[in-house]
């Protein structure tokens, strides 16, 4: 599941009039500048320390349309005309799952297992119920009935394995998400986000899913553009704990790109070189820091090790 390759060469280039300060100033190691807009670092009057600061309850930030973690990136990954995501694209799949435990970990249902006297690695230690009270969506339920009811427990990596059915063990089928995609895609029908299409391609009919609410998707673009650009603060710790784990496993599907490419060349460059500063991050140490969501960087590793 490694995907820290193929962050240097920029696929496709679009001129976009949602592009983040084509025009202004980018320091990698600093906080982007947007001189000509007129516009300050934190154009909502926000300070960056109460932006990128980690609630107890963490919250999406779309309040017209609350999306899940997995709703989000299946989002950035279809097209949105076609309706369907890119055949070549092999990582969604998993990453999708990766997004399931992800937002599991945020809403505090499931814990890592304390580490110990002899200290253990993210991935090597257990994930546990912590709360089993129904989240109110199906995909989280139905991961949630499957960790409570296996025993013994199992790591993180061991859990996206089977959920996305990608094991060798046959007797782990049974714990497989199936037509995760599609069900996402009906929720996100469900929110106004999407429509349902029938579209023949020769030999076969497929039910696609073609974008209507080009609002719902040009704000996602925008907070993960502004996440690793004008609100970016060079510490992950500082950073909200959703559109961290957004940009992770955006990665992690093969779709971050997408929010990236209508940046300008300048700013493509600074984002990928943010997005590769937090691949490259100690993630042990990164989930032993005070209010850390192990879970998260449990994940994170699952990818990225």
């Amino acid at each position: 599941m490694n995907r820290t390759d193929g962050l240097v060469q920029r696929r496709r280039v679009v001129n976009s009039g949602n592009t983040i300060g084509q025009d202004g100033n980018s320091d990698p190691n600093g906080v982007y500048n947007d001189q000509s807009s007129g516009h300050a670092p934190d154009v909502e009057g926000n300070s960056l320390k109460d932006f990128n600061s980690n609630p107890t309850v963490d919250e999406d930030s779309d309040k017209e349309t609350r999306l899940t973690l997995m709703e989000e990136v299946l989002l950035l990954g279809l097209k949105d005309k076609e309706g369907y995501t890119s055949f070549w694209n092999d990582c969604i799949s998993s990453g999708l799952r990766g997004c399931i435990l992800a937002e599991l970990g945020l809403r505090g249902r499931v814990e890592l297992e304390k580490a110990g006297m002899r200290k253990r690695g993210l991935l090597a230690r257990k994930l546990l119920v912590k709360n089993d009270a129904p989240t109110g969506d199906v995909l989280l339920d139905e991961a949630l009935k499957h960790l409570k009811e296996y025993e013994p427990p199992e790591p993180v990596q061991s859990w996206i394995e089977y959920l996305s059915g990608e094991t060798w063990n046959p007797l782990k089928l049974r714990y497989q998400l199936k037509n995760v995609r599609e069900r996402l895609a009906k929720n996100l029908v469900e929110k106004g986000v999407l429509t349902t299409e029938k579209q023949n391609f020769l030999l076969f009919d497929m039910t696609t899913h073609p974008l209507t609410d080009n609002l719902a998707k040009t704000r996602l673009v925008k907070k993960i553009q502004e996440a690793v650009l004008c609100r970016w603060v060079n510490d992950a710790s500082r950073m909200d704990r959703r559109i961290l784990a957004l940009v992770f496993l955006a990665h992690a599907a093969d779709v971050l790109e997408n929010a990236f490419a209508p940046l300008s060349d300048d700013d493509y460059e600074v984002a990928m070189l943010r997005v590769r500063k937090l691949l490259e991050l100690d993630f042990e140490a990164e989930a032993n820091k005070p209010n850390a969501n192990q879970v998260l960087w449990a994940v994170f590793a699952a990818f990225t090790k």
